[in-house]
């Protein structure tokens, strides 16, 4: 029996390096082929722990070390990568810590670097939209990653469906409403981050085919409006009353001043919801080709909210 490739996955314990963790240890095909290497910052917590207890080898690495990343990438034939720039709100940092994994894979030798990018919408809306940071700044690897000639393919996760239960979609009184500062016909590409370990087994099984490709992630686009459609539907009793509201933007400024997000974060979280309604989270790309590569079910928004916590119990 031939050794088996490894995949070293970056955001092993965060929710897309998780889910791609998970599937890779229990596919019944993938995991007869592939070894999974997790990456984290501290090999110590729990999260680490319940990893190495399924499997999966566990090793730490620093982002902002690229001695750490060359050590932890060393020996791997694929490489997931993502960062996170919510975490210090940096774009500059971000960018850095995406170049050092980058020189890390290159200096490595690795076959295929799957980077979780999203699109440069400076450049898509000609600078009308220029504060969407944490777009630009993984846009901007995926250049650094062009450049430096690495066999890559690039993950473009889409609209967060978490995002929605309980917090932009929560009770009002006896009402679900559904509230965000855009037009209720605005496309919305909703992403389960659960199925990301389904889209990037596509990805390595369909590699030649997506090489210096984008893969587009995301189950299916509704409007605004849509999203409470479905509400509706999958609970009749519950969503009777159920709304979309275009929220004012001095109404939507308002309310996330109030959970102490920095200024900036509040301008880019509002041209976030612009994209979409303005030009397209994804530039208005279909998302037909890369749901052609994609063997296993993806997550709905009907299914999603049938096991979403915020909406336990509703009928």
């Amino acid at each position: 029996m031939s050794a088996k490739r490894i995949i070293t996955v970056f955001g092993a314990t965060g929710n897309q390096g998780g889910s791609v963790v998970k599937h890779f240890l229990n596919d019944p095909q993938l995991k007869n082929t592939w070894a999974v290497r997790g990456v984290t910052r501290d090999i110590s917590k729990e999260s680490a722990k319940k990893l190495i207890s399924q499997g999966a080898e566990v090793v730490a690495a620093d982002l902002n070390d690229k001695a750490s990343l060359i050590k932890a990438i060393e020996g791997s034939d694929t490489v997931f990568a993502v960062t996170n720039y919510w975490e210090k709100l940096d774009m500059k940092l971000e960018e850095q810590q995406g170049r050092n994994i980058a020189d890390a894979a290159k200096e490595t030798g690795v076959k295929h670097l799957i980077w979780s990018s999203l699109l440069d919408i400076e450049k898509l809306t000609k600078g009308k939209l220029a504060r969407l940071y944490h777009f630009d700044s993984k846009a901007h690897v995926e250049a650094y990653i062009r450049d430096l000639g690495i066999p890559a393919s690039f993950f473009m996760p889409g609209f967060y469906m978490s995002n929605v239960p309980g917090g932009m979609m929560s009770k009002r009184g006896e009402n679900w409403v559904f509230s965000l500062p855009i037009a209720s016909t605005s496309p919305i590409p909703l992403y389960d981050t659960n199925d990301t370990g389904k889209y990037v087994k596509a990805i390595v099984e369909n590699k030649e085919a997506l090489i210096g490709k984008r893969f587009l992630a995301a189950s299916e686009y509704l409007s605004a409006q849509g999203v409470v459609d479905t509400f509706k539907t999958v609970f009749p009793e519950a969503g009777k009353t159920a709304a979309y509201y275009e929220t004012a933007k001095d109404d939507f400024y308002g309310f996330m001043k109030g959970t102490g997000m920095p200024e900036f974060a509040i301008d880019e979280m509002y041209e976030n919801m612009v994209l979409m309604q303005d030009f397209g989270y994804f530039g208005g790309a279909s998302l037909d080709e890369s749901h052609g590569f994609v063997k296993e079910p993806l997550t709905t928004w009907a299914d999603f909210i049938k096991k979403s916590p915020a909406f336990a119990g509703l009928k």
